[in-house]
């Protein structure tokens, strides 16, 4: 395989195929050397130019899945699973919920607050150690959905209306933005000259949402490789 064949990302660019980062991935999921091996060397020899991302995460997923390595699969999946708590950014607002609570949070989603200037509808309510955190949850249905600067704005003023409010019931300390993709330069760009916390599928470098489930063990049932697409849905109602 030519070194410089492209594949191309979520988001349509294309990029040179590197397999040291389909490798890492296998890793992470728990993959041993040997399987990682073998796994990269056969995905390079049926490699395509301009073959997507997804398609080539995907192949490598069944190829764990034949291997009887379930639970790795399992792993390995479970971006793709986060996915699929859509459509609805409900599920979402859950899954966040039960990572922090494993992670030592008290945590309430769909909390009515009043703040300063107007009422809110707050996705995630946590508290810990005395800090209370107001977590507005952003879910993207596709790998190419990013969270821009517009939703670090609107995030930003509504938990500073939220921490100047005279409601004690209602104030909060913090305001955290989470998705489960990436952000936008610009969004960056803004929080860290805001002080507002961005948690993204693999943003910031460490304690991303990535880390926070790994560490938590907390996987969505839509990882579970020995359900139905159908079962998924029905045990994913929403409210």
């Amino acid at each position: 395989m030519p070194q410089s064949m492209l594949i191309t990302k979520a988001d349509g660019e294309q990029e040179p195929y590197d397999a040291v980062k389909l490798e890492h991935s296998l890793e992470r999921a728990g993959a041993s050397s040997t399987v990682r091996a073998r796994i990269a060397a056969r995905i390079a020899r049926e490699l395509k130019p301009g073959m997507r991302t997804e398609d080539i995460y995907r192949h490598a997923f069944n190829i764990l899945r034949h291997e009887d390595l379930t639970p790795v699969a399992a792993r390995y999946s479970i971006k793709r699973a986060v996915f699929a708590l859509g459509p609805s950014g409900f599920p979402f607002e859950q899954f966040i919920a039960e990572v922090l609570r494993a992670h030592g949070w008290k945590t309430r989603t769909g909390v009515a607050l009043t703040g300063r200037c107007a009422p809110h509808e707050v996705d995630v309510l946590a508290e810990k150690d005395g800090t209370r955190v107001g977590i507005e949850a952003k879910f993207h249905n596709d790998a190419g959905g990013t969270t821009d600067i517009k939703d670090a704005l609107y995030v930003k003023a509504r938990y500073d209306d939220l921490r100047e409010t005279h409601d004690a019931s209602s104030r909060v300390d913090e305001g955290w933005l989470m998705t489960n993709t990436r952000f936008t330069r610009n969004a960056i760009r803004y929080a860290q000259c805001s002080n507002l916390k961005l948690i993204g599928w693999d943003y910031p470098r460490t304690g991303n949402l990535l880390d926070m489930v790994e560490k938590a063990r907390v996987h969505p049932l839509t990882c579970l490789t020995t359900l139905s697409e159908g079962e998924k849905r029905r045990l994913s109602k929403t409210r």
